[in-house]
């Protein structure tokens, strides 16, 4: 389950309300905030860097709510919830604002938290392109056991499933041909917790790595997350994880499996979105070439 930090009993006094008289005469407006994200990495290190500030969400909801006047609550709420999910490690949202003192031609007997409130939940949902590759054992068989993990993983929808290649093994030792496809997603998990997920699946197949560029049961990597042509993509340069992934954009084992799932895809390449059509037809595909069809998923 997610983990959440909340923020509790935000109150600034302001102007907002559809009546002339409450766009000059300030009411209390109170906000409460549910962040939802995954908490593992911040607690195992204790890295504000791992985590999010709730002194920067709280002041930035401060700043909407003391901000131009606005008719609705509902327009106060969704402003917060959009503020809070700029950052990439909120996978979702809950907020509610409260309007004690709104005239609404009755009674609220609690002065403080009584009167209409209004509460929106809003998820991330990015796109995210995840590279599948698998040479020994059972290759088929371990491929689809993965694509049913990932499908199954809370947060993550598969979208479309790229038809299976066939690859030669590139560097290396000596080793089986590769079975390869491209899944398409969209996932509200913040892209470290999406990596986790991966290497979990990979770890229940009896993947380790001891020799780079080695034969493996299953290899599942990350390769974009979100739309670099919309400019909604997320990068990050880490020991942990790179995004996009830095070789993406050479391999035809990861481009021309993608385009099959989605012809105007786009990658990101420096500082550019690139056409993934144009990247596929500068790769070497040499070593690339139909696969057997999917048995039932």
């Amino acid at each position: 389950m997610t983990d959440r930090i909340t923020l509790t009993g935000l109150t600034v006094t302001a102007c907002h309300g559809v009546l002339d008289s409450e766009k000059v005469e300030p009411q209390p407006f109170i906000a409460d905030i549910v962040l939802e994200t995954d908490l593992r990495r911040a607690g195992a290190s204790d890295d504000l860097n791992h985590t999010v500030s709730y002194a920067e969400i709280a002041q930035e909801a401060e700043q909407i709510l003391s901000g131009p006047s606005v008719d609705l609550i509902e327009t106060l709420a969704e402003r917060i919830a959009a503020a809070a999910l700029t950052r990439p490690t909120i996978e979702a949202v809950e907020v509610t604002i409260h309007k004690p003192q709104a005239p609404a031609g009755v009674p609220f007997h609690d002065a403080e938290l009584g009167g209409p409130s209004v509460t929106v939940r809003r998820e991330q949902d990015r796109q995210v392109v995840i590279a599948c590759g698998a040479n020994l054992g059972d290759r088929g068989a371990t491929l689809r056991a993965a694509v049913r993990a990932l499908d199954a993983t809370a947060g993550l929808t598969v979208v479309r499933i790229s038809p299976l290649f066939e690859t030669d093994p590139v560097g290396g030792p000596e080793q089986p041909d590769y079975l390869n496809a491209v899944v398409l997603a969209r996932s509200r998990l913040a892209p470290h917790t999406l990596l986790a997920r991966l290497h979990e699946i990979e770890s229940w197949h009896g993947r380790v790595r001891e020799i780079r560029w080695g034969a493996r049961t299953l290899d599942l990597d990350l390769i974009q997350v979100g739309d670099p042509w919309a400019g909604t993509d997320l990068t990050s340069d880490t020991d942990e994880l790179t995004l996009p992934h830095p070789r993406a954009g050479e391999r035809a084992f990861v481009l021309v499996p993608w385009l099959e799932v989605d012809p105007a895809a786009t990658l990101r390449v420096g500082r550019d979105a690139e056409s993934v059509t144009e990247l596929a037809g500068m790769a070497d595909e040499s070593g690339l070439r139909p696969g057997p069809a999917w048995e039932v998923l």
